[in-house]
């Protein structure tokens, strides 16, 4: 039985204004995508501050405050047999991620781990509009994050 090929990711990593530091390592911040990978992609990894997360969220879901990651899919690679990578900004508020994180008294790195999970599945093209849509994501997510020995983040 021949096994299947592993996805292929270009992946770039970059930080908004006001963001020094990444909350994880490069390595790592790859290895939680590359896990969620449904075929080949190019996708961006952004950090931003609260200004640009806000901003991002008012111009393109039309909600003003800033949000824990946004997935602006740009070619979700299903083009046959011959698809191209999927192609995919992923941007992660690195605020409201910490807050996120201390108000469910999880670990940064955690909760990092699943809104990269999250924003990946978007860019694949999975969504939690409908109920059964919600659950077959989350189930995805858990499952995912599981590899890393991360907790479910719906399980309160």
């Amino acid at each position: 039985m021949p096994r299947s090929k592993t996805p292929r990711l270009s992946l770039a990593i970059q930080l908004g204004s006001g963001i020094d530091t990444l909350p994880a390592s490069r390595a790592q911040i790859r290895r939680w995508v590359a896990a969620a990978l449904e075929g080949d992609a190019r996708l961006t990894v952004r950090f931003t501050g609260t200004a640009e997360g806000r901003r991002l969220n008012r111009e393109y879901r039309g909600q003003d405050h800033a949000t824990n990651v946004l997935t602006f899919a740009y070619d979700d690679g299903s083009q046959g047999r011959n698809a191209r990578p999927t192609e995919a900004d992923i941007v992660i508020c690195v605020p409201v991620l910490q807050r996120e994180a201390q108000s469910r008294a999880t670990a940064i790195r955690d909760h990092l781990a699943h809104l990269l999970v999250h924003g990946v599945l978007h860019a694949f093209g999975h969504d939690h509009e409908t109920g059964e849509e919600a659950l077959l994501m989350q189930a995805r997510e858990v499952m995912l994050l599981a590899r890393f020995r991360i907790a479910d983040p719906y399980r309160r």
